[in-house]
């Protein structure tokens, strides 16, 4: 690859400054606790929040949940959370180039314009979704991996609890409570293609408030095109921030604020692909600051309160296309009442405000430039004990949005345990994405006479989803989850053009998605655990009387047929482990995304107690593409790099 001598020298550099280390490290365990050894059964004991809102044990949820360990993300080696989210079979993650991805669960990867914006995702309760087009920018979204706690991937709909755009899937990111992460941490990271350094140092106040202060900055070079082309996606990126967790008797009090700053060559054809983008594009710019903070009490009767408030501004710019300033402002209250009889029941109330304001330019234009956006919701959800172990669980809620008015999404899901091993459930839901700024103020070009003028009559698109799912623990080496699911879809955006010429957004689709989801974990022997997802789905799309846009079909089918991955993970001693991973994924064939195979191994060594080495490698199967037509997608290629985590 072009340039690659100069993140080998880093990669040198890091390998050197480990020989010099051990004699500093401190005499102790490294912090993150080693989930790999607890057995299969007890991983089957996880709590869960995600799907109820309260603890419960992975084993009883009534949904279709895979959770990613602390664990997990350090033998993966992942640099970055798109990386991380790979290890969940649930998911179809993407590489569009060096920083881009389009992540989904269950299919719709793409709708028109937009990347995949079907799924809810939450850091720390912090929505990130943009009500530009309802979706994620994933280059924004960095986190301390070292801090995470859990990852929570939820497949399926998520409407009741979490709101509108909960459409397919939920990511529920948690990173840990500060009094987790006391001491101090360097954490070193180099390959091939870039680098990533990173700190934290945390402690406790003489009043017993503890607290913790980070920072990670990373840095990557231009990925290639299959013609071995540079991509120019080239990036910097730099995040710091702190967090604050103190208890009071029944109170419990967290605050926790981020800000990064992010500067991204910007690769054809763009931001927003549209006609008459300029053949020089500058480089994006993606900065932002966020606050959160969290209030919980526990009542004396077995309930408890939450209420939490998070302030988030952001700044993307993508010269010479367009620039946006966003800050919203968000308020949650939840109430967890006291078990009466055989009913649970959780309620609450969420308000959102954004003030948004869009830079046009020639090219594109979102009208009005600014806006404010207010979203309100209050749900309910009762867990009734019908009889021994069925349980029957009925929730809605009604949220309102600017565009479509209020929505109502209910939910149903009836779940059997039928012992502490073995759970059956069903569900039904009906959920909502609401329309985005993209969906019905976007305007080409950027200045009359407009070829598209917004979709004023865009609908919230809708889905049907019908859940049957079965997770097992039969015998204590194997545990496993199936979940089949059929998802009804109403009212997709199409690309509509009328009689006078002109085009418009419309809601002229419906189809349906139906398919599969299994994995699996075995211990295979005391030191060695297998682990194992595969994902099949078949979609059929049909326009609606009227509709002129032929080729929306094909644009909303950019998702495989099926996905498979295989995990083995060997502890060869108490200081050695080994990680193969290995995933195969179909191919698309518009635009053409053939199949490929991904084969990534990972080598861990503690040195001494407090001081990790680990040396990776990924796609050492060889380069292929995910996502986009060839003319414009990386070569996703063979990485080589190493890792040191430093604790004292």
């Amino acid at each position: 690859m072009p340039h690659s001598h100069f993140p080998l020298r880093r990669l040198a550099a890091c390998l050197a400054f480990v020989c010099a280390l051990p004699a500093l490290a401190e005499n102790r365990d490294l912090k993150p606790e080693n989930l790999a050894d607890l057995s299969i059964e007890e991983l089957a004991n996880i709590p869960v929040m995600s799907v109820s809102k309260r603890p419960e044990r992975l084993q009883d949820a009534a949904a279709a949940v895979f959770v990613i360990t602390a664990d997990d993300i350090r033998r993966s080696g992942a640099a970055t959370l798109p990386e991380v989210l790979r290890l969940a079979p649930n998911l179809h993650v993407a590489r569009i180039n060096g920083y881009s991805y389009s992540i989904s669960a269950r299919g719709l990867n793409q709708s028109g314009n937009s990347y995949s914006n079907k799924l809810l995702v939450l850091v720390d309760g912090r929505s990130v979704y943009t009500p530009l087009f309802s979706g994620v920018f994933w280059d924004a979204q960095e986190v301390m991996l070292e801090d995470v706690e859990r990852i929570e991937v939820i497949s399926g709909p998520g409407g009741v609890l979490w709101g509108l755009n909960a459409v397919n899937g939920v990511i529920n990111i948690t990173t840990r409570a500060a009094h987790d992460t006391q001491g101090s941490m360097a954490v070193l990271q180099a390959a091939t293609d870039g680098a990533t350094a990173s700190f934290r140092q945390g402690g406790t106040t003489a009043n017993g408030v503890a607290w913790r202060a980070f920072g990670k900055t990373t840095w990557r070079e231009d990925s290639e095109l299959a013609s071995g082309a540079p991509v120019n996606d080239s990036y910097r990126r730099t995040l710091v921030g702190a967090r604050a967790d103190w208890e009071r008797g029944a109170d419990r009090v967290s605050l926790i604020g981020n800000a990064y700053r992010g500067r991204f060559d910007q690769p054809a054809p763009g931001e927003i692909a549209a006609p008459g983008v300029p053949a020089t594009l500058g480089r994006v710019r993606s900065d932002g600051i966020n606050l959160t903070a969290r209030w919980e009490h526990a009542l004396d009767n077995g309930g408890s309160l939450l209420a939490q408030a998070y302030f988030d501004h952001t700044l993307r710019r993508a010269e010479p296309l367009f620039g946006e300033r966003l800050t919203t402002t968000d308020l949650q209250f939840q109430h967890t009442l006291a078990p009466v009889g055989a009913h649970r029941i959780v309620w609450g109330a969420n308000y959102r405000h954004s003030r948004d304001r869009v830079d046009n330019s020639p090219t594109v234009a979102f009208l009005p430039a600014r806006t404010t956006q207010q979203w309100a919701s209050l749900f309910a959800q009762d867990e009734i004990a019908l009889m021994q172990d069925w349980y029957l669980t009925l929730g809605s809620r009604v949220e309102y949005n600017e565009y479509t008015g209020a929505e109502w999404l209910p939910s149903a899901r009836l779940s059997w345990r039928l012992s502490p091993q073995h759970t059956l459930w069903a569900a039904a839901s009906r959920t909502v994405r609401a329309p985005s700024r993209l969906d019905v103020d976007a305007f080409l070009p950027g200045r009359p006479p407009f070829l598209l003028r917004g979709g004023p009559q865009v609908r919230g698109e809708v889905a049907q989803v019908f859940e049957l799912g079965y997770r097992g623990n039969p015998v204590a080496p194997l545990s496993y989850s199936v979940t089949l699911f059929h998802h009804d879809y109403d009212y997709l955006r199409t690309t509509e053009t009328n009689p006078a010429g002109f085009i418009t957004f419309d809601s002229l689709m419906e189809g349906r998605a139906s398919g599969i989801e299994a994995w699996g974990s075995w211990q295979a022997a005391q030191r060695w655990r297998l682990s194992a997802g595969w994902t099949a789905m078949h979609q059929k799309l049909d326009l609606k009387p009227g509709s002129t846009d032929t080729g929306a079909i094909r644009v909303a089918k950019r998702d495989p047929a099926h996905t498979f991955q295989l995990r083995s993970v060997y502890g060869i001693d108490d200081r050695r482990d080994v990680e193969l991973t290995l995933r195969k994924v179909a191919g698309k064939s518009f635009p053409d995304v053939r199949s490929y195979t991904a084969l990534d191994a990972r080598f861990g060594w503690r040195i001494r107690p407090g001081l990790e080495l680990s040396l990776t490698g990924e796609n050492l199967t060889g380069g292929h593409g995910e996502y986009g037509t060839i003319l414009y997608r990386a070569e996703i290629e063979r990485r080589l790099g190493a890792k040191l985590i430093w604790e004292y």
